[in-house]
């Protein structure tokens, strides 16, 4: 059976799935699931990871992060050959909330998570998210030609999670920025800001 596959370059037939071109296709490198885990590690070369020339866009996703205190899920990245993962890094960070009382609703930049030149962790979230038995976090980070060692690399991140502030509330945090370095980075580490992740999964894809 022929298979036609439609796009921006016009139209491709094909006999099997093989000989299509995977240009645009995600693939799936590697998943880690938490354990009352202080830190989570994607290390190019390191437990089958790839994070390197081999993709020029690299997804990570985020499947019900459950801290083990009130805390945000934050990352950092290291430069390859470098040591401790302190990138310098500038971004913004946008938030919205809607409280589960419906009693306040919010939308606007979060001036207290942005960074500008720092080497210190990104928060992903605007408040930490609770400990409760059914509370987590969700969500997913893009980052751009980490490889290149012309340009600085760029990142989005957007999160949905339950805050643990006294009127809980689905809040949700758009982050975007740049590790301000032409070194490739090839190690980008995930943690809480207090305590550790106590389950969750976090999988790593690369693009074509």
């Amino acid at each position: 059976m022929s298979i036609v596959k439609l796009n921006n370059r016009g139209v491709r037939s094909a006999t099997a799935f093989g000989s299509i071109s995977a240009l645009g296709e995600m693939r799936f490198i590697k998943k880690q699931t938490a354990s009352s885990s202080a830190t989570i590690s994607f290390v190019d070369g390191t437990s089958d990871v790839v994070l390197d020339n081999t993709y020029k866009e690299y997804l990570f996703t985020f499947n019900n992060i459950h801290p083990s205190a009130n805390s945000v899920l934050s990352f950092q990245g290291n430069a390859a050959g470098g040591s401790g993962y302190n990138e310098t890094v500038t971004c913004t960070h946008f938030q919205n909330y809607h409280e589960e009382d419906d009693g306040g609703t919010g939308f606007g930049y979060d001036t207290g998570s942005d960074l500008a030149q720092s080497t210190n962790f990104i928060p992903l979230t605007s408040g930490s998210t609770a400990i409760n038995n059914d509370d987590c976090m969700c969500g997913e980070i893009i980052l751009f030609n980490p490889s290149s060692t012309t340009f600085v690399k760029h990142f989005i991140a957007k999160f949905t999670n339950v805050n643990s502030t006294s009127d809980p509330n689905a809040n949700s945090s758009y982050v975007a920025g740049y590790f301000n370095t032409t070194s490739a980075i090839d190690e980008i580490q995930f943690k809480m800001s207090s305590g550790n992740i106590d389950a969750g999964d976090i999988c790593l894809y690369g693009i074509n």
